[in-house]
């Protein structure tokens, strides 16, 4: 497959799918005096994965056997997600995007192939931009950070008042009426999520039942969103993907982010992939978990890692980004007829 091409195909879960829980367990580590957990399993070229906010690193699981068949995979849980402890702290991109490097470092871990979903997508962004001497491959999953637009309930609990009514929200009493109540929104559009989105976001959602959660949550989530929508932008640094392959994969139906980030970032990233799952929403890697594996590692093989050269780095920086307006409505490209 040609670097550019996009591809456009209904996708369905392999059947040897296997079960991550087991295969590459959770360990944990001290950092900075916080407990950190993550993943780390399998052999071969460092392969890091970035779960979205308010996930964990369960949220790759289930292809974690798979992708360690040929890659070292390490999947953290974010400061204030999962397992990883929830303080009072620095929740921003920048912030994770040093957590990052900290726990290769923790790790031995010198360069990396970099996958990120949603709010992990934006982290996996700043990762290359700011650390570019360690990242030798982008994949972007539905990411954040490449244009306003976010579900509505994200920008509402991002605005003020919510250390007030997300408890409320989330107490047991509310809990046990949105389970109740699941299949009926379910069937009537799921929030504005979709019959893809609707049960693992409300699930999610449904793990908020700590005072320390729901700080850590607010915290990365305001860090990022605002009542008007997402307020960080990595867009005006997307030229300096100028030799580094990537990747974006991104499900037609999300519910969370609109597919059209994805060709806004297609656009401005010079050489970059573009997959489309068709029948998937923000979560590719739970709608279609073999297919997804299948075009990551045909990527992983496909390409090679980008090598630091700071004097081109700098003839980049010098140079400065490629205009391409964040608003600009992107129409998508010609389907190939790939298999």
């Amino acid at each position: 497959m040609e670097r550019g091409q996009v591809v456009r195909r209904v996708y369905g879960p392999a059947p040897d799918t296997e079960d991550g829980s087991q295969g590459v367990p959770l360990v944990h580590r001290d950092i900075h005096g916080y407990r950190r957990a993550f993943r780390l399993g399998g052999s071969g070229p460092p392969l890091l994965l970035i779960h979205g906010l308010g996930d964990s690193s369960a949220t790759w699981a289930h292809i974690l056997p798979r992708l360690g068949r040929r890659h070292t995979v390490i999947a953290p849980d974010l400061l204030g997600h999962g397992d990883s402890e929830q303080p009072r702290a620095d929740y921003a991109v920048a912030a994770y995007a040093c957590g990052m490097r900290d726990l290769l470092g923790v790790l031995d871990v010198d360069r990396v192939s970099v996958v990120g979903h949603s709010l992990g997508a934006g982290v996996a962004m700043q990762f290359a931009y700011q650390f570019p001497e360690r990242c030798e491959r982008l994949v972007i999953v539905g990411g954040g950070g490449l244009g306003p637009e976010v579900h509505p309930l994200l920008r509402l609990a991002a605005g003020p008042g919510s250390e007030v009514t997300l408890p409320l929200a989330t107490s047991p009493p509310v809990r046990g009426a949105l389970r109740l109540l699941a299949p009926l929104l379910r069937t009537t559009g799921g929030l504005g999520l979709g019959r893809h989105d609707f049960d693992y976001v409300l699930e999610r959602y449904l793990m908020l039942d700590s005072s320390e959660a729901r700080q850590a949550f607010l915290r990365t989530l305001r860090a990022g969103v605002d009542l008007r929508g997402q307020v960080i932008t990595m867009m005006d640094r997307s030229y300096l993907t100028a030799g580094l392959p990537t990747l974006i994969m991104w499900g037609e139906h999300d519910g969370v982010i609109p597919v059209r980030h994805a060709l806004r970032a297609h656009t401005a990233m010079p050489g970059s992939r573009l997959e489309l799952f068709e029948d998937a929403g923000h979560f590719p890697h739970h709608d279609a978990p073999g297919r997804f594996v299948d075009v990551l590692e045909d990527f992983l093989a496909t390409t090679t890692p980008q090598e630091y050269d700071p004097v081109l780095w700098r003839r980049l920086l010098r140079r400065g980004r490629v205009d391409v307006p964040l608003y600009q409505e992107v129409e998508p490209p010609h389907p190939s007829s790939g298999s």
